[in-house]
């Protein structure tokens, strides 16, 4: 099959998996979009919302209608690193045997992954990077696909472990799940205080899925745009020549290379999602803020001045 033939395929299969999505999730169109292009391009996703803005119920429902294995992980602070990836139990015939944790699985939901020691944190970064966890000295490798959709809470910082730079750097996308609008919460609390339950369908399946990640790698990208790509970036750090007034008076740290990558990459699955054959300049952009939002570092001044990270972004755009 050829690749134009499987583009045209996986923009069929992409919205009938958004129907399907949202039988059951209302609204948050652009969440919904953000997590799915996070999934076609191997990424991982932060997902910052307050409680109760279903975060937990998307990505359930996502892993349904994608035929995935999925796990929930609660994070808290008394949380070990055996606890998400395995130990090792003696069995009855006296012999070590490697029992797996939660974390192999397909899709795994950390949720309020800020709230765990970094020790298991760090635990769950090799898992993200390497695509594998090593127990006892040895190796195992992961299910394919495998994301990592992690949840956190803006506001209750008390007791809390902020993800250090190098792995909030590992997350694709830093998705906002923001309130609804008045006619979305209303259709929400019609739908929710009835009984009635919503049966969904499988819409793709691992194979599948893995199938379109290796198409949207091949797909080919101009050089202005990966100039731009690349341009954009450096304009995050205070250091480059090309960085303009606004980083150097409200950033302290700049995007680095993975940053570049990740702009390409969400680029290409974004064109793909929309019929193009090729990502141009406005797919990038498209990407921009949730790819950059968590990879800057604003300071006092920026808070001050009440610049949030995604105006800082809107200008550098």
């Amino acid at each position: 099959m050829s690749d134009k033939v499987e583009l045209d395929q996986l923009v069929s299969d992409y919205h009938k998996l958004k129907t399907e999505i949202h039988k059951v999730i209302v609204g948050q169109e652009e969440v919904v979009d953000q997590v799915l292009i996070s999934i076609f391009s191997r990424g991982h996703c932060l997902l910052v919302g307050v409680p109760g803005l279903a975060k937990t119920l998307l990505v359930n429902t996502i892993s349904d209608c994608l035929g995935l294995s999925f796990n929930r992980v609660q994070f808290t602070p008394d949380l070990m690193p055996s606890d998400i990836i395995g130990s090792e139990i003696l069995d009855e015939n006296k012999t070590f045997k490697f029992l797996k944790g939660p974390l192999f699985s397909n899709i795994i939901l950390a949720d309020e992954i800020n709230r765990t020691p970094p020790k298991t944190q760090a635990a769950l970064l090799e898992a993200m990077q390497e695509k594998s966890v090593t127990a006892a000295g040895t190796t195992y490798s992961l299910p394919k696909p495998f994301f990592v959709l992690a949840t956190q809470n803006p506001i209750e910082q008390e007791g809390t472990y902020p993800l250090p730079e190098a792995q909030l750097d590992r997350f694709m996308f830093n998705i906002w799940v923001d309130y609804p609008k008045f006619e979305e919460e209303l259709a929400i609390v019609k739908a929710t205080t009835a009984d009635t339950k919503v049966q969904l369908n499988q819409m793709l399946n691992a194979d599948s899925i893995i199938k379109y990640q290796e198409l949207i790698r091949r797909i080919p990208v101009a050089d202005n745009v990966l100039e731009y790509a690349v341009r954009l970036v450096g304009k995050t750090r205070i250091n480059d020549d090309s960085a303009p007034k606004l980083t150097k008076d409200f950033i302290t740290w700049g995007a680095g290379p993975r940053a570049s990558q990740n702009l390409i990459i969400g680029a290409k699955c974004h064109a793909a999602l929309h019929g193009k054959y090729s990502p141009d300049i406005e797919d990038v952009k498209a990407v921009a803020k949730p790819i950059l939002r968590h990879r800057l570092v604003r300071n006092y001044r920026a808070e001050a001045e009440g610049y949030t990270m995604d105006k800082i972004i809107e200008e550098l755009l």
